[in-house]
């Protein structure tokens, strides 16, 4: 008979999963003036580029929580290192427009599976540790993304090309991979006794405001993220900073996070004031939207530290995503309904801001928008944490669905 493996185990195959989370979708920005150059990209088809993970999250991930229904969760979760990895590699070597497109789309759909699935696999396998083991998933997903920022131009630089740099990041799912051929033993969650609450899915989720409201939440958060991590580069570039340099200060801005991430979500898990908490990250990233608008170059340091605070508001939705739900299938559910229309919403910024840069020829318009859209965030956050869990809005949604009077 099968059984569940070693905590060890699992929580080593987590992490190294985690560190696989962001590489892929981050390692262009601060090459992306020599991809361009290379393959010679429009500022719209630039824009398409760095909004691509975004839209694979939204795509892929949408199916992450059936994938595991029907294959297995950790199944899925090893398919979607192999497409990772495989992904990167051939998208080191392509040489057309179209293709390096669509590589890079598949290797980001990979990524999104395995990211709608992260708080699954932590419900199931450390229910009482919701908290703690985001708290570490997500210091070491900080890790991946502040080392694709610092190490993408050095080892492009070392080997004379700018496709190194981005292959490069295979090796992480190639050591990746043995954990979780090891982890394909697990058996799959039984069926539920006839007397348990019924197993919510992707459509469930759809009819609370819960759902909609963690969309939002969502959303809103990698909307300025995705824009931040694709264009900052560009920006402390334009302000006359090497590549180098500013491959240098957008990885700052993302190690800021590896703190706030290993803190946050334990502070968030045992906290009854999640609304201040929500309050005092989200605030840092108007502040430092007007100080780059302001004096980009001299103070350049201080604005990626409060920048990189504020974009720690996705730790926060990923442990509200855990503790939002009770079973993991519910937590499957949430997370990929969340994940999937939140990075629909979220390919917005990178685009939007894109296009903004385009045509107003500078900085300040699309700053001014990013700061904008901190006010909704903030508002929806302050909802979501009031909220109680997932299954019991689907189970008065069904008690009155059944009690509504016919006709």
């Amino acid at each position: 008979m099968r059984t569940d493996p070693s905590p060890r185990l699992v929580l080593l195959g987590v992490l190294l999963l985690a560190v696989n989370l962001r590489p892929a979708a981050v390692s262009v920005g601060p090459v992306l003036a020599e991809v361009r150059a290379d393959l010679g990209l429009t500022t719209a088809t630039a824009g398409l580029l760095t909004s691509l993970p975004v839209l694979a999250f939204a795509g892929f991930g949408a199916v992450a929580p059936w994938a595991a229904r029907r294959l297995g969760l950790h199944r899925v979760v090893l398919l979607a290192l192999i497409l990772v990895g495989t992904g990167l590699l051939v998208r080191g070597l392509v040489g057309q427009q179209v293709p390096f497109l669509l590589v890079s789309l598949l290797t980001l759909g990979g990524m999104a599976m395995a990211n709608v699935l992260m708080p699954s696999l932590v419900r199931r396998h450390f229910p009482d540790r919701v908290g703690a083991v985001t708290s570490l998933y997500t210091t070491v997903l900080a890790i991946g993304l502040t080392s694709a920022f610092v190490l993408t131009v050095p080892v492009a630089d070392a080997f004379g090309t700018w496709r190194a740099g981005l292959a490069g990041w295979a090796l992480l799912a190639l050591v990746a991979v043995p954990a979780w051929v090891l982890l394909q033993g697990v058996p799959r969650a039984s069926a539920p006794a006839a007397d348990a609450p019924r197993t919510i899915g992707f459509a469930d989720v759809a009819r609370t405001r819960l759902g909609w409201a963690m969309v939002l939440f969502f959303g809103l958060q990698s909307m300025l993220a995705y824009a931040v991590f694709g264009w900052f580069a560009t920006l402390w570039r334009d302000a006359g900073f090497s590549a180098s340099t500013a491959g240098l200060l957008v990885g700052a801005l993302a190690a800021t996070s590896i703190p706030m991430s290993l803190w946050l979500p334990r502070l968030v898990a045992r906290s009854a004031h999640q609304g201040w908490i929500v309050t005092a990250v989200v605030l840092c990233y108007p502040v430092g939207f007007l100080g780059l608008a302001l004096e980009p170059a001299s103070l350049a340091v201080l604005w990626a530290l409060l920048v990189g605070v504020g974009s720690s508001v996705f730790p926060i939705v990923l442990v509200l995503i855990g503790l939002r739900a009770r079973t993991p299938e519910g937590t499957a559910a949430l997370s990929g309904f969340t994940q999937s229309l939140g990075y629909l919403l979220s390919a917005l910024g990178p685009f939007g801001i894109g296009l903004l840069y385009g045509a107003s020829d500078g900085w300040v318009v699309p700053l001014a928008a990013m700061t904008a859209v901190t006010v909704p965030l903030l508002a929806v956050g302050w909802y979501v944490v009031g909220q109680g869990p997932v299954e019991d809005q689907v189970a008065r949604l069904d008690r009155a669905a059944r009690t509504a009077p016919l006709g």
